[in-house]
């Protein structure tokens, strides 16, 4: 089988996800989310964008239903030994075959947690779940009862993250190299992404971000690609992926001249980086790094330039985006944890100007603090 992890870990893992079930008074739980698969049974695969779930019963007991396409993927990648099949016709029911297997599991009667917050599980899945389990069972949402378990990551996990910080360095890296006037949007792309892959990398869970010109003020990817200027600027937000497991960066770069207002921007918003960063302390609210990094730029005018999130958790996570559970935004009360693993990411995007200047690096939080997994120097770029 091609498992990332020990059979211990995962023993470990569903050992703690069970203790949260018993302490919950549930019997079981109906896993939707790809992420709580692969981080329970090591189950690899961008099938769950069909109806596809994993039980797991507070007895230990395991099945996986899913599509045939799946089923030799599950027996390669996954510990699961009950694997299901639901058959592609124009009547199937995979919600009713659940139900049959839960069934066969003794679930009758009983409480089980249901991951509702899942790409997967779409309203009309999700529809015929509660149809097809209405009156054999009772359904509690736990759709964030394991991610609040994989939140804090284990050593194993850990080493995966840093693996992922190298490979987004060396993504930059290559993006340094490139940038400068008269160089395509795609080609820095291409540099970027090709350095992952040939660091032994994977995809990332959502698009690199690229915009040039009035465009680096865009927060999410769009199509299509421009030649950068002689004057102009960039904005790059990427993740080096390793095991699923992501690192995140983020930068705005200089072509040309650099103007004051670039350089007062920059000087902000490595302050901000700084300050939130320093934040994240065990046992303190992870809104408090919002809270840093706001306090910084409101100070110097650009409380209207910001947005109202400075940052998340990283993990082992699937498209349609890297962003993990939880955000870093205000009166967030979430208490961190060492071994917590956030993307800080500090965007100011003055459209007045027309300027952007966007530092990021993921952290990790320690017994003492957070400490940045980069290697890579938070100056600004300025290229010709």
């Amino acid at each position: 089988m091609a498992l990332h992890f020990s059979e211990a870990e995962f023993d470990q893992r569903k050992s703690a996800v069970i203790a949260e079930l018993e302490r919950k008074g549930l019997d079981g739980i109906l896993l939707f989310r790809q992420e709580s698969q692969y981080y329970l049974t090591g189950y690899d695969t961008f099938g769950y964008v069909f109806f596809q779930c994993v039980y797991l019963g507070t007895d230990g007991r395991t099945f996986l239903l899913t599509r045939s396409a799946d089923q030799r993927q599950a027996a390669m990648t996954s510990t699961v030994k009950d694997i299901r099949i639901w058959r592609d016709a124009p009547d199937s029911k995979p919600a009713v075959d659940l139900r049959e297997i839960l069934r066969e599991y003794g679930c009758e009667g009983k409480k089980l947690g249901a991951e509702f917050e899942a790409y997967g599980l779409t309203h009309r899945n999700g529809k015929h779940l509660e149809k097809s389990l209405d009156g054999f069972c009772e359904l509690v949402d736990s759709s964030f009862l394991v991610s609040k378990i994989r939140v804090v990551k284990s050593a194993a996990e850990i080493a995966y993250v840093k693996e992922a910080a190298a490979l987004a360095d060396d993504a930059w890296d290559s993006a340094k190299a490139l940038i400068g006037s008269g160089v395509d949007e795609g080609h820095i792309l291409a540099a970027m992404q090709g350095a992952i892959f040939e660091g032994g990398g994977d995809y990332p869970a959502n698009d690199f971000i690229i915009g040039s010109g009035v465009e680096a003020l865009m927060c999410r990817y769009k199509t299509g690609r421009r030649t950068l200027s002689q004057q102009d600027q960039i904005t790059l937000e990427w993740a080096g992926v390793y095991r699923h497991y992501h690192a995140a960066m983020m930068r705005t770069a200089v072509v040309g001249e650099v103007l004051q207002a670039q350089k007062d921007m920059h000087a902000i918003t490595v302050e901000a980086l700084e300050a939130a960063v320093a934040a994240l302390k065990p046992g303190e609210p992870v809104g408090n790094a919002f809270d840093a990094h706001a306090k910084v730029f409101d100070k110097n005018g650009m409380k209207e330039h910001r947005l109202n999130a400075c940052g998340y958790s990283l993990g082992s996570t699937y498209a349609p985006n890297w962003m993990d559970w939880p955000m870093l935004y205000e009166g967030n009360k979430t208490l961190a944890e060492p071994g917590m693993v956030f993307f800080c990411h500090m965007i100011l995007l003055n459209s007045d100007l027309k300027l952007a200047m966007c530092p990021g690096h993921t952290v990790l939080v320690t017994e003492t603090g957070a400490e940045p997994l980069s290697r890579s120097s938070l100056d600004l770029l300025i290229a010709d």
